[in-house]
């Protein structure tokens, strides 16, 4: 139960914090599949990642349901959840989404994300 609610909270840290947190729990390079065209497809370092976590393109008003985590080995967790929340510009957004960390020596770090809108 401890490990699922560190990596809830890491989880709110990428919707709601800004670029010290992505630069903390981001792993070296993550792959990200957001359905927006254009929008950081790929594999990116974490520092460009990290650059894209602003004042004016951050999120309010989170709420994650249907939270899930499943851990095939010790090192590696899938986390899967509903989110619905406030764009910066008070538009509502909702998707499944979900993300795969590794456990490296300094924590719990981000190495997949990936976003469905409903």
């Amino acid at each position: 139960m401890e490990t699922k609610n560190k990596l809830f909270r890491i989880e709110e840290g990428f919707w709601l914090s800004g670029k010290d947190h992505f630069l903390a729990h981001l792993d070296g390079k993550a792959i990200l599949a957001f359905p927006q065209a254009g929008e950081m497809h790929g594999i990116h370092p974490r520092e460009d990642v990290a650059e894209t976590a602003t004042l004016t393109n951050r999120w309010r008003d989170l709420k994650m349901t249907s939270r899930s985590v499943l851990m095939p080995t010790d090192n590696l967790a899938l986390v899967s959840y509903r989110a619905d929340v406030l764009r910066n510009d008070g538009e509502p957004y909702s998707a499944l989404v979900s993300s795969a960390y590794i456990r490296r020596p300094t924590g719990w770090k981000l190495a997949f994300h990936q976003h469905s809108p409903v």
